[in-house]
């Protein structure tokens, strides 16, 4: 692409322009290409402000339990219920406003978000909380993937893959940064209090998507659920979701019950637990980096075997370190480095797979992503009650063997059918582009 050919921001308003045009550039096209350039960082921190829901109510599960009543396994059903509204409604909901201008989607689906976390504030029953936490999701899965649509309309070709990543390494910055704070502020004023927290960094992302992203967006999309879900036909496909599904039901498991997890090393201290969620965050992003250029240089399906291998060993060894606060902040480090060191990678294979539908996969993965995470409240669930908190990194540990089980059973698919449409071999991608985080 030229560096004078129009982009698909605004319509008609070109991404760059060359020395002789910047002169004859008006007011207005000036404004919306500072308005565009910034819109991508900010769809970004739109989805870190919806990660922070999800990731923060694994932090105040205790104080959520003891204020409404309900075991520590009970309230871990908020996080089931809000990841599988997102899972079930995401798809239908991106191809419901499919044809409506995207600012306007998002807009709306930032405000779903922020009036089910109000109510969430004001809930003064566990059943309340958990209606209004699908009210909540409801904006969430229709943000995500209309995020990320609109952020690959917005760059030029070849750049689509980092954009999108960009908008949804949202999650890990809600997991380093969102969750531990929020985690905080429950400790020190009530779980209420960090839900009020989450509804501010909603307000702030409603506010970001109205100031800076552009009002009009060229961002083409299947026009029907059964175009939009055409990828599932593709068995490679299939693997890489599945290994989504399967790896991060064995991530999130103790994630999702972290208080429980580590309250022998925590002794039941909101401050001590946001440490190990805010280090937790941090290495997990350092990881993801890392895992992304990895994934650039050896293709997605050996920096994900790895990542899981190395999970496995650590979840096995996770018993072992949380009678003591030194120790569980060592395990954090390791656990976090392997957990999100696939999230990139797996978006690599997916997208590398077809570039043209990249959005289309990407949505699917997070939809995926999303059941995977309810998966982990309800597993967790079981396990807690079956043998308590301390069986839980095991569970998750057989579960990430299966998972590096099945991803090698699609790469080795893959290789059975090079020619198959929409790509090349999963694994072995060419560096078209890549989904860097």
């Amino acid at each position: 692409m030229d560096s004078d050919s129009p982009g698909t921001a605004p319509q008609g308003t070109p991404l760059s322009k060359t020395s002789s045009d910047v002169s004859k550039t008006s007011p207005e096209e000036a404004s919306a290409t500072r308005a565009t350039r910034w819109a991508v960082p900010v769809l970004g921190f739109a989805t870190f402000a919806i990660g922070t829901d999800e990731f923060v109510l694994a932090g105040v599960l205790p104080e959520l339990g003891d204020d409404l009543g309900v075991s520590i396994g009970t309230a871990g059903q908020v996080v089931t219920v809000f990841a599988l509204t997102c899972a079930l409604l995401a798809p239908i909901l991106a191809t419901a406003t499919a044809t409506r201008q995207r600012r306007g989607v998002l807009m709306s689906a930032v405000a779903v978000y922020l009036v089910g976390n109000v109510a969430t504030a004001l809930a003064p029953t566990f059943v309340t909380v958990l209606l209004a936490q699908m009210v909540a999701a409801v904006g969430a899965g229709l943000f995500v993937p209309t995020a990320a649509v609109t952020a690959a309309a917005l760059v030029p070709p070849g750049r689509q893959g980092r954009a999108i990543a960009a908008v949804t390494t949202g999650f890990t910055a809600a997991t380093a940064l969102g969750a531990p704070i929020g985690t905080a502020v429950g400790g020190y004023l009530g779980w209420r209090a960090t839900m009020w927290f989450v509804a501010a960094l909603a307000v702030l992302g409603l506010i970001g998507v109205r100031a800076l992203v552009p009002a009009r967006v060229s961002a083409p999309a299947p026009e029907g659920l059964k175009q939009r879900l055409a990828p599932l036909k593709d068995r490679r496909v299939l693997a890489i979701l599945a290994t989504t599904l399967i790896g991060f039901t064995a991530i999130y498991i103790p994630y999702t019950y972290i208080a429980a997890v580590f309250e022998p090393a925590t002794g039941g201290s909101g401050d001590k637990l946001a440490i190990l969620m805010f280090t937790l965050g941090v290495i997990g992003t350092l990881g993801n980096l890392g895992a992304g250029a990895l994934a650039d240089r050896l293709g997605g399906r050996g920096v994900v075997a790895v990542a899981l291998l190395w999970l496995t060993v650590s979840l096995v060894i996770f018993p072992l370190t949380t009678g003591h606060y030194a120790t569980a902040l060592g395990m954090i480090v390791v656990y976090g480095v392997a957990a999100f060191a696939i999230t990139t990678p797996q978006q690599h294979r997916l997208i590398t797979l077809n570039p043209e539908s990249a959005s289309v996969l990407v949505s699917l993965n997070a939809a995926i992503l999303y059941l995977a995470i309810s998966l982990s409240g309800v597993v967790g669930a079981v396990g807690i009650s079956w043998a308590g908190a301390d069986v839980l990194p095991l569970i998750a540990a057989g579960l990430a063997v299966v998972a590096l089980l099945v991803s090698e059973l699609g790469h080795r698919m893959s290789h059975r059918r090079p020619d198959a449409p929409g790509g090349t071999a999963a694994g072995d991608e060419p560096r078209a582009y890549v989904a860097q985080s």
